[in-house]
């Protein structure tokens, strides 16, 4: 017997609700909002941090999964420890160590992508009105989480050699910051590396301080070029918390990240996640563990570095040829971007709708500038793109700029 409908006599008003201020003030990611212009049929993409599609390993995660399923059963798909699965987190530290990081297990947390780790290390350490250094421009996807927590920013300027670390120890005793972020190696956005030098005495002032130095280390093992550096955290040791991800090495849909801390951290660490998520994936987590003890996973980032490479330089040929000499770029020598400095007063932000229109798209610089300044940069990504698509959308882009210089 069916029942009669229940009605009230008032009605619901959610967009009359008491929203924190905070949360209303968040704004959308500039580079999903571009991404959903991009995705129109014909238009050459720059724009994202995609890795490339091809290069998945679907064909290994297909045979990964299976054995995961016969070999863990239904405890691949049950509640796992907060800390992540145990032989994904001994394999983790196995391959740190190797690298030149001594890590023991204990050492490290699984999180779901390496945003989590850095939402993680805001929960941990930010309070609205504290500060933390960044290099200027940096990644946005920190400064969203950041903002979050209501963060004040101390910037310190780059150059070809990274953070300008001379500048940190005044900006240290002028703001007192909370944490220093940076991401040292193949910076997002502007591909650069900071030197050794200026690592170690990085590092030296986050110990003066007794600062936590968090590095954003997602691109590290895809060097197509040049001399390797030492990680923070191979320098540091426990003055460096470090996030690691599998997005770029493997697949981002995978969303299996780590941080790299002190011991004394750590349970701070999972306390702090059992409150956003009680733990990652753990099918995702065992997956990940059977391709890297297949052992296949050295030479699947291997073929990523030489498909990685050919694009870069391409794009670098190109932009060589089709770009006016106004322009100033960088050229890294690994990760997925590289940076454009376009003179004073020409406005990437209000070129990009012209770009579209030549069915070419990138991401403008102002969001990665915690002041929102840096309106005449651009970040092109070449790792998604084909060949064929660097060399037509470098065309394009290139006579977009020129009409905009003019």
């Amino acid at each position: 017997m069916s029942k009669e409908p229940v009605t009230f006599d008032f009605k619901a008003t959610p967009e009359k609700w008491d929203i924190a201020a905070h949360v209303l003030s968040l704004e959308n990611s500039i580079i999903r909002e571009i991404l959903k212009i991009s995705s129109r049929p014909g238009v050459i993409s720059f724009a994202g941090g995609l890795p490339a599609p091809e290069m998945f390993p679907l064909q290994e995660m297909k045979r990964c999964a299976s054995e995961v399923i016969d070999m863990y059963k239904s405890d691949s798909m049950q509640y796992s420890l907060s800390m992540g699965i145990t032989p994904l987190r001994d394999a983790i530290a196995e391959r740190e160590t190797r690298q030149g990081c001594p890590t023991k297990t204990e050492n490290i947390l699984v999180t779901s992508g390496s945003q989590q780790g850095i939402e993680l290390c805001a929960r941990a350490f930010i309070s609205p009105g504290d500060y933390i250094i960044t290099e200027y421009p940096t990644y946005v996807g920190a400064l969203q989480a950041f903002n979050f927590y209501q963060a004040r920013y101390a910037t310190v300027d780059m150059d070809e050699n990274g953070m300008k670390v001379e500048q940190v120890e005044s900006a240290i005793k002028k703001y007192r910051p909370k944490m220093i972020y940076t991401v040292s190696t193949f910076q997002n956005p502007t591909g650069i590396t900071m030197s050794e030098e200026r690592r170690h005495a990085l590092v030296e002032l986050a110990m003066k301080y007794n600062i936590p130095l968090i590095d954003d280390n997602p691109y590290g093992e895809i060097r197509f070029a040049g001399k390797p550096v030492p990680s923070m955290k191979a320098i540091g040791g426990d003055a460096v918390i470090s996030l690691g991800t599998f997005s770029k090495i493997m697949a981002p849909g995978l969303r299996i990240a780590w941080i790299n801390g002190p011991l004394f951290i750590m349970p701070i660490f999972e306390r702090v996640k059992q409150c956003s998520d009680l733990h990652s994936n753990t099918f995702t987590q065992y997956m990940i563990y059977a391709f890297i003890n297949s052992g296949k996973l050295d030479p699947h980032i291997e073929r990523l570095i030489e498909n990685y490479g050919q694009k870069r330089n391409l794009m670098l040929q190109e932009m060589d040829k089709h770009f006016p000499p106004e322009l100033k770029w960088t050229r890294p020598e690994g990760g997925l971007f590289l940076w454009i400095e376009m003179p004073t007063g020409v406005s990437a932000s209000k070129m990009l709708p012209q770009a579209i229109e030549q069915k070419v798209a990138y991401v403008y610089g102002k969001p990665f500038y915690p002041d929102g300044r840096g309106d005449n940069t651009l970040r092109l990504n070449f790792s998604c793109a084909t060949l064929d698509t660097i060399s037509e959308g470098i065309k394009r882009l290139g006579k977009v700029i020129k009409d905009n210089l003019r």
